[in-house]
């Protein structure tokens, strides 16, 4: 299946996978990459050091291109921004913020440059700043989230920029990928099925919560402090929404999140931490290994668009 971004990233299916924090680390990385697509170290809210440790596990594990994700308002941004300019990483995809300033730095050495966008705005910015491409996200998807769906988010961005664009949000299987081919979009990002993977280094707790989550399980918290996330509901999300309705300051909001993600993902706590997932948990129903899931979003997508083109 070749698009512009397997010949932008030299990768064999258009499929990358979420840089999502405490979940993407080396060894989920190497596996996606092994099977074929793209995968993503998380960098969050880590330290460069731990990122570049990252890196080089990777490296042991593939010798297929990989990337970084960088969230922008980390602490460590700047430093991280270096590493990954040093270690010559073949792709950085970033969040939270404009890369503009490490835009020079990158291409000097070499590295593909995609933004995550969520706005038409911000993908004609992050154009002009020099991206190579971008990761048009819809609010369907888990974590932090903007406001427009992926079925109306996609097509405007494709429509306002020439560089290729990414889907993301809400795309679990290859019916998804199709459709977002059809949006005009050149390849998906898949975040929540990758969290039940094999490779996956995440608490089982975590993994099963996802795999049991119905199609109205998920919930977003912090949409009148304008920092949306979503996340499966359980405890910490009613005792959040209960406050945020009774206009609780934002302190005292957060509060109730900080190390919520590590919680779930390394504890298994899925009752107090955050259960970070996008809709399409709901889609969700079987674990199996990066590769499978890999062939499987493609296989399904080919016979979807291949069925398009019998019935035309």
């Amino acid at each position: 299946m070749k698009t512009e971004i397997t010949e932008l990233l030299e990768i064999e299916y258009p499929v990358i996978q979420g840089g999502m924090a405490w979940v993407a680390e080396y060894h989920l990385a190497a596996a996606v990459s092994n099977a074929g697509g793209l995968g993503l170290i998380g960098a969050a809210s880590a330290p460069a050091q731990w990122v570049r440790e990252q890196i080089r596990m990777a490296r042991e594990l593939t010798d297929r291109p990989f990337g970084v994700n960088i969230m922008l308002m980390s602490p460590y941004a700047e430093e991280v921004a270096k590493v990954v300019a040093e270690e010559r990483v073949k792709v950085v995809t970033t969040g939270a913020g404009s890369p503009e300033k490490y835009m020079s730095m990158w291409k000097e050495a070499g590295i593909r440059v995609i933004p995550v966008v969520a706005s038409v705005a911000l993908a004609k910015r992050m154009e002009r700043c020099g991206a190579d491409a971008l990761v048009a996200e819809g609010c369907e998807a888990g974590g932090h989230i903007g406001e427009l769906t992926t079925m109306t988010l996609v097509p405007q961005v494709v429509d306002a920029v020439s560089i290729p664009v990414i889907a993301a949000g809400g795309i679990a299987d290859g019916r998804g990928m199709a459709a977002a081919f059809m949006l005009g979009a050149k390849g998906v990002q898949v975040g929540t099925h990758f969290i039940v993977t094999d490779e996956a280094q995440v608490h089982d707790a975590y993994k099963e919560r996802v795999l049991a989550a119905k199609d109205i399980d998920t919930r977003v918290t912090g949409r009148t402090t304008g920092h949306p996330v979503r996340a499966l509901r359980n405890q910490m999300t009613r005792k959040y929404l209960e406050l945020e309705k009774a206009g609780v300051s934002f302190d005292e909001l957060e509060s109730l999140t900080v190390g919520g993600l590590r919680k779930a993902v390394v504890d298994g706590d899925v009752v107090n931490g955050s259960v970070m997932a996008g809709q399409s948990a709901g889609m969700v129903k079987e674990r199996m290994s990066c590769k499978q899931l890999v062939e499987k979003l493609v296989t399904e997508a080919e016979a979807c668009m291949q069925g398009v083109r019998n019935d035309e």
